[in-house]
């Protein structure tokens, strides 16, 4: 037994035996996403640790008394928006209270007046808002910007003496939010529910391996923070049973539904996979996996992995196709990221540009949205490393701090980290991109476009061969992958010095910009093959007419001065006697 002074949070979810009446799955699949998304990632930032939950609430210890307050507003606030569009009677909602106090730990639970207290102050709370005791609001007086409204002493249930209260007052105001915002949930991010696949072998010693895999793909997809997926307990309710598409989308909350089916034929396992739209009950997408079965559980992962991979781009696509029928003026806040990463991925000035308008507007309607802000630094970085910006400072400095408060806002997010790897990288600061890098890969080790990077990293690092590995493995990851795999490809086998190699992965690309053809000219140069290493340094000239050696060499992000050496001697073999100019030659064309 321990006895200590600490902060104790008091949650509750109001209407819980309601709510659970009216539609038990959907609530307990709605209360696990919020558990995911927002609770348990705000408690973990602020340092606070879960002791106790129960089906509608959650006893948290906290070191600081400041922590537990900025945790508690945290949730209130996010949660006070996320239910913007859920009908009143639908929405979940908590109050809470916290006490500061003498604890006694024990066997990993938590007792005493200081508890009992949190508890009763707790049920005293305005339905999404906070309680705290007078020792808490005296602690955080001078150190939070949070208004404090006096209650006065109140008389608790089993508590002998009266305890003297406070309101934390919360901000719940729109002001920030564009005019034309439209009460739509600012973070509506597409949801999924993935039904038990079904064991069609005939063999009851398979059922263990569709439910795992059905598992499987469920765990991998909810590290998928662009995604609601929704809880096992709510999905395998239709184990076995027969379901009508729009019936069990409708009672589980979900836009897209994925089923599935696993046939042992022989040696041999089949499993099919199919996404559907639960709107139209239209198939978006459809795969079919076989393998002999070796090693069932290798089978069960690396099935798990490409269906994990490919799926959320499936949804994307999907959700691009319906954001081209939607008017831009009630686009949400995922709606606006959702639109930017298109047009950034276009690559063009003009693109960048209205990218930075609408994820700016994305920042705007949700400020604690996480995604929307490491990829505004994403957005920001493409213009940054194309100087399509006047002042590179001031836009580093963006950058900068898009990152830092999106890593504030989520630490495991892997696209957070994935981007400040990549942000790093073009900064040549690879020691911290390769941190970031791998937080990112032990975050989602099946997202491609981690996956893919981590070659990337490799190459840059001076390790090519170790690259190509994990290049192959995203595009086995995702075969509809970006076609600018095959460009990551092509650098990489060049690092290697495997010239017809990186020459076939460049030509799978359908267009090349003259980075692209630099890289296949001093491959061509390498081999000694003067004409086709001049026809593509030709497309270098046309394509970017300033072009010379040392300024794209700038541009480059190897660890190892020798590959450095190693594509400029392409580059001069390629060019023949003529050589480069140099940065500073007053005859450069």
């Amino acid at each position: 037994m321990e006895q200590r002074l600490a902060a104790v949070l008091a949650a509750d979810m109001a209407g819980y035996s309601r709510l659970m009446e009216a539609d038990e799955a959907g609530t307990i699949a709605r209360l696990r996403t919020h558990r995911i998304e927002l609770i348990d990632p705000a408690i973990a930032k602020n340092k606070g640790r879960i002791i106790k939950t129960t089906g509608d609430g959650m006893l948290v210890e906290f070191q600081s008394v400041t922590d537990a307050v900025k945790c508690a507003v945290e949730i209130q606030q996010r949660m006070h928006r996320r239910n913007s569009d859920v009908p009143q009677d639908r929405r979940i909602e908590f109050r809470i209270g916290i006490n500061l106090g003498d604890i006694i730990f024990e066997d990993d639970d938590i007792f005493g007046d200081g508890v009992n207290i949190a508890s009763r102050i707790e049920q005293l709370a305005d339905v999404g808002g906070i309680c705290v005791t007078a020792a808490v609001a005296i602690q955080i007086a001078d150190r939070l910007e949070v208004s404090v409204e006096d209650l006065g002493e109140k008389t608790l249930k089993n508590i002998s003496r009266p305890v003297h209260l406070f309101r934390i007052g919360l901000e719940y105001s729109l002001a920030a939010q564009p005019a034309d915002f439209d009460a739509k949930r600012s973070v509506s991010k597409p949801s999924i529910v993935v039904l038990p696949f079904n064991n069609m072998s005939g063999d009851p010693d398979q059922e263990f391996f569709a439910d795992g895999l059905t598992e499987d793909i469920l765990a991998e997809l909810s590290r998928r923070h662009e995604l609601f997926v929704i809880s096992r307990n709510s999905s395998f309710v239709y184990k076995n049973r027969a379901v009508n598409v729009r019936e069990v989308a409708e009672k589980l909350g979900a836009q897209y539904l994925v089923e599935g089916s696993v046939r042992k034929i022989g040696d041999r396992v089949r499993v099919t996979v199919q996404l559907i739209d639960a709107a139209n009950d239209a198939h978006i997408w459809a795969d079919k996996y076989d393998r002999k079965l070796d090693d069932i559980f290798a089978i069960q992962d690396e099935i798990t992995a490409a269906i994990a991979a490919t799926l959320p781009g499936r949804v994307e696509a999907a959700q691009r196709d319906q954001l081209a029928r939607t008017k831009p003026a009630n686009m949400a806040a995922y709606e606006c990221a959702l639109a930017a990463k298109v047009l950034h991925h276009r690559g063009t000035v003009a693109d960048n540009e209205q990218a930075q308008i609408l994820i700016d507007r994305a920042v705007a309607l949700d400020p604690g949205y996480a995604h929307a802000h490491a990829w505004r630094a994403c957005i920001l970085g493409q213009a940054w490393v194309h100087g399509w910006c006047e002042d590179k400072d001031a836009v580093w400095n963006e950058i900068v701090a898009a990152l830092d408060r999106a890593l504030a806002l989520d630490d495991n997010d892997a696209d957070v980290h994935r981007i400040l790897a990549a942000v790093n990288v073009n900064n040549n600061t690879l020691t911290t991109a390769r941190y970031h890098q791998e937080r990112a890969l032990s975050l989602n080790p099946n997202y491609d476009l981690v996956v893919v990077q981590q070659g990337e990293l490799l190459t840059w690092l001076g390790q090519p061969d170790e690259g190509i590995e994990w290049i192959r493995k995203a595009m086995r990851l995702n075969p509809h992958h970006p076609e600018r795999f095959w460009s990551h490809l092509g650098k990489a086998h060049f690092a290697a010095r495997q010239y017809g190699e990186a020459i076939e992965a460049f030509m799978h690309l359908s267009v090349m910009d003259e980075v692209q053809h630099a890289f296949v000219a001093a491959c061509y140069g390498w081999l000694g093959d003067k004409i086709a290493a001049a026809a593509h340094m030709k497309k270098v000239r046309t394509l970017h007419p300033e072009f010379t050696v040392e300024s794209f060499l700038a541009t480059l992000h190897y660890a190892q001065q020798s590959d450095v050496e190693h594509i400029r001697d392409g580059l001069v073999k390629a060019e023949g006697n003529e050589g480069f100019p140099a940065a500073n030659d007053s005859t450069a064309p």
